[in-house]
């Protein structure tokens, strides 16, 4: 592309023949005020606070519309181009509250500070959702009308407070038409539309109806483009410091490894699976494990909940896992070995991950398994009808691939030893298998056995039988797994005993569905207190139960109800009500509450030279994904630690680019989100088959399209904004401002 050779504020520069002389000022550094100019959108002059001068011309021309010239001399500061630029910026505070933007207090001034000069609510920027964070603001500032006499008129338009992701207040409404315009040219939806009211001109939706009925997507690009509160974001309102990435990218920000869920989300959507399989493997070793038991915390964050449902995240890393072949290694980083050795201590999923990272940055990885299979709690902890072993082994033999070598059925007891066997550097990661007892007479009999161990006892000892009729206490997932591995066990009649109710249950909606689908009893409020030798069996007694104040974990704290005694006969009872990790005394590391490792929480180092901890062992039993990112974050600072950069990431889908401009989809509102696929429940209850079946390509596709494409707003370009604290050098005071 030719250049031209041009001057701006004393700075001569070259710039492609074809920009703006605004874009050609940006390129020097130069700050020119505008308001309605946005750099992805198609400038139109309607601020009119962009203007220049050019040496020879008699009138000031706006920059973001004039294309630059051959040997131009251009001007950008002038006290003739503030006075007009004063003028036109009144013109718009004519109809946007401006008591705070021309007062000399404004700087001053906090939310709850007492307003000396009377100024009325409706018109305070302290009061504004977008305060500190507004362009117009900033804009003020760098131009300068303190004190300057401003004629301005409420519209008194009712604030819409009804939209599920944010608010419209067209009393804020410069009329700049920048989310008009995002809408159309950035996205190529065109929901909405100017509409003029009495001289006054705000959006509306294109069909005059509804948003939905629009075709709006609810991408928000429009609010992401607003230079005032006119359109805000609910969770950013009066939030300045708000982590953007929350607003913008909220599934991958809930997501404990980070995984660019967006991405394999729409690729997902377009049929693109091994791409979508190649995202997910740049996070984590486990797509197909983390696709069928994940507790998807990205789901809970995302969006789209807020208009129906929220996008099957999950289910669709579980469709990328067994569609998207093998294609993925292509990009596959392997770093050449650098002679240092490192010892995993446990094979679950923090330690497998840790170990798969590490080995690729070319350590030497050898982890030690106490149980005779690897996997840990994916393992021995999820039954078979949610996680298939097989499927499991697969995804553990690509870590084995890399060169990682499983020792099973070899407990460490001393880290000392380690380190004299040679290796320079220790993961703990051990878990937390040992179960916690309930703390009530009698749990000490035989027929009566904590969830973990029961749990690992099925996956151990063919043949294991459960009783007729269970028991299990407890409310999380682990009560779940172990009342419908009783049931698979030959169980007659199982009951889960909760001492609140169900709507404070810690176990997965989804898995309390698929339990009350088997025919699995629930009895909330009670709790045990004894456990008794019966003529058969053993006889349960509980105790009613009503919930008091909220504790600690924010649920209302059950209170025992004095004289509520009653008892139940049962074969097994099954303690599900939490574990806790078995740490050696050997390993001599500091042990906190709960018998966790003391590591830091940023770097997983325990304090002791070479060794780090992380996964259950530490946070106590959390989630495979917790787990995951522990190993992540412990494998990078264990690498920096061997002499590396500390980088594990890795680009391994490198073909497919984003086209935010997707046009308008009838229905896109209205669209439900697919059930799985299940095995009948007269199929499943007698074996440990998967009963969810997972989505078909067709279906998966379907899913992906459901996306709101949050992320996008990410790729939308910032508007200039002036230096901070900078004004222009022509600006004028007055020492009073009259307020109408």
């Amino acid at each position: 592309m030719s250049k031209v050779k041009l001057t701006i504020d004393n700075q001569t520069a070259e710039v492609d023949a074809g920009k703006t002389i605004l874009e050609a000022a940006q390129q020097l550094g130069i700050y020119i005020p505008t308001i309605c100019y946005h750099p992805m959108l198609t400038p139109d002059a309607t601020c009119n606070l962009c203007i220049v001068e050019i040496e020879g011309k008699a009138e000031p021309v706006t920059s973001c519309n004039t294309l630059v010239a051959e040997g131009m001399t251009v001007h950008t500061d002038s006290p003739q181009l503030a006075q007009k630029r004063r003028e036109g910026l009144k013109k718009i505070l004519a109809e946007h509250p401006c008591g705070c933007l021309i007062c000399e207090r404004r700087d001053r001034c906090s939310p709850y500070d007492i307003c000396l000069r009377n100024v009325s609510v409706n018109q305070r920027c302290v009061l504004c959702p977008k305060n500190e964070q507004c362009e117009l603001q900033q804009v003020v500032d760098y131009i300068w009308i303190e004190g300057e006499e401003c004629d301005w008129k409420y519209r008194n338009v009712p604030v819409d407070t009804e939209n599920p992701l944010y608010e419209r207040d067209y009393n804020l409404c410069i009329s700049c038409g920048r989310c008009v315009k995002a809408c159309k040219e950035l996205r190529g939806i065109e929901a909405i539309k100017m509409v003029d009211h009495n001289g006054s001109r705000w959006p509306e939706p294109a069909d005059g109806k509804t948003l939905p009925s629009s075709g709006c997507k609810y991408c928000c690009a429009c609010v992401e483009v607003c230079p005032t509160g006119a359109l805000m974001d609910k969770k950013a309102m009066w939030k300045p410091d708000v982590n953007w990435e929350e607003i913008t990218n909220p599934c991958s920000y809930a997501c404990p490894a980070h995984i660019d869920a967006p991405r394999y989300v729409r690729l997902c959507g377009e049929g693109k699976f091994a791409e979508a399989l190649a995202v997910i493997r740049e996070k984590v070793p486990f797509p197909g494990t983390l696709g069928r038991v994940c507790i998807h915390p990205c789901e809970t964050a995302c969006r789209r909940n807020f208009l129906n449902e929220p996008i099957a995240i999950k289910w669709l890393k579980l469709a990328a896992a067994e569609y998207g072949g093998i294609s993925w290694k292509l990009y596959a980083k392997k770093l050449p070995p650098t002679g240092k050795r490192v010892a995993v201590v446990g094979a679950g999923p923090a330690g497998l991950t840790a170990a798969y990272y590490l080995a690729k940055q070319g350590h030497t990885v050898t982890v030690f398994e106490a149980l005779p299979v690897a996997g840990g709690m994916m393992r021995v902890g999820i039954p078979d009808y949610r996680l298939p072993p097989e499927k499991l082994e697969e995804e553990i033999n690509e870590i084995k691939a890399v060169g990682v070598d499983i020792r099973l059925n070899t407990k460490v007891e001393s880290l000392d030893r380690l380190f004299k066997e040679g290796y320079h550097a220790i993961f703990v990661a051990p878990g937390a298998h040992k179960g916690l007892k309930m703390g009530c007479k009698g749990e000490d009999q035989a027929c009566v056995i904590d969830g973990a161990t029961f749990l690992r006892e099925v996956k151990l000892t063919p043949g294991m039988k459960s009783g007729e009729k269970v028991a299990v206490i407890g409310g999380g997932n682990v009560a779940i797994d172990a009342a419908r591995t009783s049931l698979r066990l030959g169980a007659k009649e199982v009951t889960i005993i909760y001492r609140r109710t169900r709507a404070e249950m810690p176990a997965s909606p989804e898995e309390v569905e698929a339990a009350h689908e088997e025919g699995i009893k629930f009895l909330f409020l009670a709790a045990p207190v004894e456990v008794v030798s019966g003529k058969k069996g053993i006889n349960l007694i509980c105790i009613r139960m009503e919930l008091g104040e909220p504790d600690a974990s924010g649920r209302r704290r059950p209170v025992p109800i004095k004289g509520s005694e009653f008892s139940l006969e049962f074969d097994t009872v099954i303690a599900a009500i939490g574990q806790q990790p078995d740490i050696p005394a050997g390993f001599n590391l500091k042990i906190e509450r709960g018998n966790t490792i003391k590591a830091d929480p940023e770097t997983l180092f325990t304090g002791v030279p070479g060794v780090w901890a992380g996964g259950d062992a530490v946070s106590g039993p959390a989630s495979v994904i917790e787990a995951i990112a522990a190993g992540r974050k412990a494998a990078s600072e264990i690498d920096k630690y061997l002499g590396g950069n500390g980088d594990i990431s890795e680009e391994l889908e490198r073909k497919h680019q984003f086209d935010p401009c997707v046009g308008k989809e009838e229905g896109f509102f209205e669209r439900v989100r697919p059930k799985m696929p299940a095995l009948p429940v007269e199929k499943r209850i007698t074996n440990f088959a998967e009963v969810e079946l997972g989505y078909s390509e067709a279906a998966a596709m379907s899913e992906g399209k459901r996306c709101l494409q949050c992320q996008m707003r990410k790729l939308i370009k910032p508007a200039p904004r002036p230096p901070k604290k900078s004004k222009s050098k022509f600006i004028m005071k007055k020492q009073s401002a009259t307020f109408m």
